[in-house]
């Protein structure tokens, strides 16, 4: 059988589950195709989807979906009644409707979802003051990956199918979704850059950025294309892009979600099958 693995990863918690996931499909006698969907030119053309027995895609939740650009590229897959496995990875807030959203654009496309998965990631913004999942994914998020690539591989061959349709709505509408997506960055007063800061430009943030937004040049992003993944920080090997320091947004978001440490820790990665 012949997979294609496609994935969606600016700081690395989507990419170890799909390694996890790859390994194992490989071990039980898979061949898999991986396609790293990060950066703008890897979105540029579709994977056609005859060359392939089954499918499974990746992506990090932003507002409780895959974020728009991950989106986008999805409605643009044209399936033949392929199999397709999604999982999610999420840095312990709202998760839903994320898979319900991801499948909703593939099954109208050709595609037959056979199961999808969640994994607990480290929040993005801990590279900024957040303090959010930051020893996840762990080996028991790893086994349940592998978990999760067993089920797959069974389906894939047979005729067990998700009922997509059934998959958790969520609290928010997609007019309060969409809403969020647009308005929520605009509240931030600045993009991720160096300030100024001198680097040996490497060009890394600007070629690595998902969203084509970051210019090494002049050291910043463009308001109008970031998606504050903060790719451009994590992959800076002088460390001299900054950021705001989000410490008391993080507070406020515990708070209005109602969640501590403890309960953060207590989450698990879940499959849906």
């Amino acid at each position: 059988m012949k997979i294609l693995l496609a994935y969606f990863s600016a700081t690395q918690n989507t990419a170890r589950i799909a390694e996890t996931i790859r390994d194992r499909l490989i071990e039980l006698g898979a061949e898999v195709d991986m396609l790293d969907i990060t950066t703008p030119e890897a979105r540029e053309t579709a994977p056609v989807m005859n060359n392939y027995q089954a499918v499974v895609i990746g992506s990090p939740i932003y507002y409780r979906r895959a974020p728009k650009i991950v989106r986008n590229w999805l409605g643009r897959l044209k399936g033949q009644d392929t199999p397709c496995a999604l999982f999610f990875t999420f840095g312990g807030f709202g998760v839903h409707p994320a898979h319900f959203s991801a499948a909703g654009i593939l099954a109208p496309n050709g595609f037959s979802l056979v199961a999808s998965a969640e994994f607990p990631g480290k929040h993005t913004y801990n590279l900024v003051g957040w303090q959010a999942m930051a020893d996840r994914p762990a080996t028991s998020d790893f086994d349940v990956a592998r978990e999760y690539a067993d089920l797959i591989h069974d389906r894939f061959s047979g005729e067990e199918r998700l009922d997509w349709a059934a998959l958790p709505l969520g609290p928010c509408s997609v007019e309060e979704l969409d809403q969020r997506e647009t308005s929520v960055p605009k509240l931030l007063p600045r993009r991720p850059g160096r300030d100024g800061a001198e680097c040996g430009m490497c060009m890394l943030c600007e070629e690595l950025c998902p969203s084509g937004a970051m210019d090494a040049t002049s050291g910043e992003a463009r308001a109008d294309l970031c998606v504050f993944c903060l790719r451009c920080m994590d992959v800076c090997p002088e460390k001299v892009i900054g950021f705001l320091d989000l410490s008391e947004l993080f507070t406020k978001k515990m708070e209005m979600d109602g969640e501590t440490q403890d309960s953060l820790r207590a989450k698990t990665s879940k499959i849906y099958k």
